[in-house]
């Protein structure tokens, strides 16, 4: 089969194009952006891409469009496609239909950890000999690429991050209700996607539907300490549920719990009996919530809770999680993801626990969609409130403009919370109050610029003193 896939340099869809080769498919797209590292991904694969939406595209006459959630009416070949009522399809149907089908699949859901907890899980089942396919949105570094279709060996195991994001212009529903998952991490649910959700409730009527898809033989693994998925699951369910919490009553008798021990290490217990203890360079409660999750899910396909643990020692994280950039005259540059203000809290507080009372200085570019429009802003300074300087981004012009005003936002912050407008001016003011021992902390779900860079070559450029 031809498929020709539209939105083709998204986490999603490219990883739905490497899959789809990998099946034997004939793969070509198109965006509105071919750039890279995701094009070159793309072409290494014999995956041929064309910039824009050009209706001339049908041309191509492929057996079937397949269309990401980036598409809306009014493109000009989304458009030529329902004029000349061509095939198409969503991107999560057919991934759903085409590659999911008669797999076991293991999806992980949440607010937040989603790619975390996916890339721990896919990593437990290949140390365990399982060569699980998976697609995560984002690169594990155990693995160093987001999607294959198998390991090694054929596999019936398929790791998938399973997203509430809407399907397509023309399926409303979350991506993750086509996936039919046996085994399913309920990691959170909080509000976000302001742009697609009027309230956390109607978040909640999502996660429903994928509740309501998962067999009778299958298995809801679920943070216990979200009441929001405690009122999901008051809704009906028809699956096995353990639960799983980070508390410190690590002897509970039901479901999943931890005891942190030193330093970033902590005993597993399920059902009040001690599984073993998993040491481990990553750091933060999420972090442990989301092994928490991933053991509890490959022990449903039965990989051992004291293997899993064994696994998660080797855990190398995934990019731009927690990933250090590079080192300076004396300063670490970290890139996080970070960009729900729940997720920038447990960033900062898990370095600030590594790192004791070296300086954190934190930079922050509010760009997801939830962000931009205000509806999260309020919880902005709490988030931040660990760090010792603060320096936050947003252009003055363009789609990543914020709608609200940055500078009020983070006043009860003080001296320590900086705006900028303008790239090369933040990254001075940053470098002009780094010193040797900081750690810079930048955050935001996008390239920033790629500030990164900048920041340590102006670092490497200037005499930093302690």
């Amino acid at each position: 089969m031809h498929i020709h896939i539209l939105g083709i340099c998204g986490t999603f869809m490219g990883g739905l194009a490497v899959l789809a080769k990998e099946a034997g498919h004939t793969v070509t797209g198109c965006d509105a952006n071919v750039y890279p590292p995701m094009s070159t991904q793309l072409q290494a694969q014999g995956i041929t891409l064309t910039e824009g939406f050009a209706n001339e595209q049908v041309e191509l006459a492929p057996d079937l469009f397949v269309i990401g959630n980036v598409v809306s009416r009014g493109n000009p070949l989304m458009e030529e496609i329902l004029n000349r009522g061509l095939p198409y399809i969503s991107g999560p149907q057919w991934m759903g239909e085409h590659i999911l089908r008669n797999k076991w699949v293991l999806a992980v859901a949440g607010t937040h950890g989603k790619t975390t907890t996916s890339a721990m899980l896919a990593w437990i089942l290949e140390f365990a000999g399982y060569a699980p396919g998976f697609l995560i949105g984002g690169v594990p570094l155990n693995f160093g690429i987001s999607a294959r279709l198998s390991g090694a060996n054929a596999s019936d195991f398929f790791v998938i991050e399973a997203d509430e994001y809407d399907t397509a212009f023309f399926d409303k529903r979350s991506k993750f209700v086509h996936y039919h998952a046996k085994t399913a991490i309920l990691n959170n649910l909080e509000y976000d996607h302001a742009d697609i959700f009027p309230d956390v409730a109607a978040i909640e009527t999502q996660f429903h539907h994928l509740v309501r898809t998962v067999p009778g033989i299958g298995r809801l693994i679920v943070n216990g300490q979200e009441a929001t998925l405690r009122n999901v699951l008051q809704r009906g369910c028809w699956s096995e549920v353990e639960f799983f919490a980070d508390t410190e009553h690590a002897q509970a008798q039901q479901g999943w719990s931890l005891r942190l021990q030193r330093g970033e290490d902590f005993e597993v217990y399920f059902n009040g009996q001690l599984q073993g203890t998993v040491n481990w360079a990553l750091n933060g409660a999420h972090n442990r919530m989301n092994a928490l999750a991933a053991i509890a899910a490959a022990k449903h396909v039965g990989v051992l809770p004291a293997l899993a643990i064994e696994a998660l020692a080797q855990f190398v994280n995934v990019k731009r999680r927690m990933e250090v950039r590079g080192v300076a005259a004396g300063v670490t540059v970290v890139d996080d993801f970070a960009h729900h203000p729940t997720a920038i809290t447990t960033t900062v507080e898990g370095l600030r626990r590594k790192l004791g009372s070296a300086r954190i200085l934190a930079v922050l570019e509010p760009r997801s969609n939830t962000m931009k429009l205000g509806s999260m802003k309020q919880a902005l300074p709490a988030s931040l409130e660990q760090a010792d300087l603060v320096f936050a981004y947003s252009a003055s012009s363009g789609k990543d403009v914020v709608g609200w005003d940055l500078a009020e936002t983070l006043a009860p912050l003080g001296d320590k919370a900086k705006t900028f407008t303008d790239l090369d001016t933040l990254v001075a003011a940053i470098v002009a109050q780094a010193r040797a021992g900081d750690t810079i902390l930048a955050m935001s779900n996008g390239g920033f610029g790629g500030i990164h860079q900048k920041l340590l070559t102006a670092l490497a450029a200037t005499v930093v003193t302690p």
